[in-house]
């Protein structure tokens, strides 16, 4: 019989592999294809026609019935130049009843118990099936699991439930904002500033766009909340541009200008609408433009797109989730999940993997001793769970 390896030893071998967003994660999905073959585990690798380095992974194991639960988790990290570890971040290092590495929270942690729990429960008598998603790009936009939960929709069971596996300390986390990105670039028309009524200035012009986003985010604060944006940290919609660059010099009417415009709307809001309204002053903006100089113009192009996570009404996920933890709290995140995408595509999902959100992206990253083995109690349970 194959090595049936703990969960320690599987974050280990996963938080091995450098899985940084802009490079692959092939290595990694080869190893848990590998180590699903020595199990005599059925499973599906998904490779991006348009990024043949980048792959997704979807295996079952159980009845071929409807009915079981998804575990789902993405492979893909944040870099670390620039950040001072103490160790190496692709070693898996306990101290402090800490392990530290980078994924350990964010979230190879999770992701090697849900492996751990798919092995176990390809051994056990489950009355229920027992699925798992591995995603890549999740850190870059949450692009790379639209494409693979089509293919789990065309080759397996419907699950009943989605546990999409982010660091919540185990809390049953049911809502979250959505979130889209749009990369905007102004092409302007230069001219030696002592003439700039002749010219158009696409760092000015884009500054009306960034200022608009100033006083939206103004007339979103100054709104009654919605019950549901109640209970969000900031509880209301916001637009936010983090860096912009553009220009040629002081004294020149700048030729071009980039930045994104990203909204983070709280469930209830329509991303399609907020595109759509940011269009529209992108639009009156460019007219203007164009006034001056018929060669100017506002590019817009959508770089990604997370629908929200809506608290369901006796959802299977959440009830599931909290049968197994005993959580009855009310919780929800401002930042973006595939969850909202396993939602949008008509599961029932819910947020719940062990770990701090607020050790992600940091240097030495972190999960405690003490949650990373309160998760593998959690798997224990599930399994058990889909026994009876």
């Amino acid at each position: 019989m194959a090595d049936r390896l703990t969960p320690l030893e599987i974050m280990a071998r996963l938080v091995a592999f450098p899985t940084v967003s802009r490079d692959t994660n092939r290595p990694l999905v080869d190893w848990v294809s590998g180590y699903l073959d020595s199990h005599g585990i059925a499973h599906h690798i998904w490779v991006d026609p348009e990024q043949p380095e980048k792959a997704g992974l979807y295996a079952h194991v159980g009845p071929m019935i409807d009915g079981g639960v998804l575990l789902s988790g993405h492979t893909d990290v944040v870099p670390v130049e620039g950040q001072d570890w103490t160790s190496d971040p692709y070693e898996v290092v306990e101290r402090d009843g800490k392990y530290f590495g980078r994924g350990c929270a964010d979230m190879k942690g999770f992701d090697a118990l849900a492996l751990w729990a798919l092995v176990e429960g390809h051994y056990a008598d489950l009355k229920r099936p027992l699925q798992l998603a591995y995603t890549f790009d999740e850190e870059i936009g949450c692009t790379g699991a639209p494409p693979l939960i089509v293919e789990i929709q065309k080759h397996l069971p419907r699950a009943e439930a989605v546990i999409v596996g982010e660091p919540s300390m185990l809390k049953a986390v049911t809502g979250h904002k959505g979130g889209a990105g749009f990369a905007t670039r102004v092409v302007g028309h230069e001219v030696h500033s002592s003439l700039m009524h002749e010219g158009v200035s696409a760092i000015m012009e884009g500054a009306r766009l960034i200022d608009w986003a100033n006083r939206r985010n103004a007339e979103n604060r100054a709104k009654p909340a919605t019950e549901v944006a109640a209970m969000f940290t900031p509880p209301w919609t916001t637009c936010h541009v983090g860096m912009v660059s553009g220009g040629t010099a002081h004294n020149i009417t700048a030729g071009a200008c980039q930045f994104w415009m990203d909204f983070r709307a709280v469930p209830g809001e329509s991303l399609a609408q907020w595109e759509a309204t940011y269009r529209a002053e992108v639009a009156r903006v460019e007219a203007e433009m164009q006034a001056v100089h018929p060669d100017t113009r506002i590019e817009v192009e959508q770089v990604f797109y997370v629908p929200g996570l809506v608290p369901e009404e006796d959802g299977a996920a959440e009830s599931l989730v909290r049968g197994l933890t005993g959580d009855n709290g009310s919780h929800v995140v401002s930042y973006g999940t595939e969850a909202g995408q396993y939602q949008e595509a008509g599961y029932s999902a819910v947020i719940c993997g062990p770990g701090d959100i607020a050790q992600a992206h940091q240097a030495d990253e972190f999960i405690t001793v003490a949650q990373f083995e309160a998760g593998h109690q959690f798997m224990r349970d599930l399994v058990a769970r889909l026994m009876q």
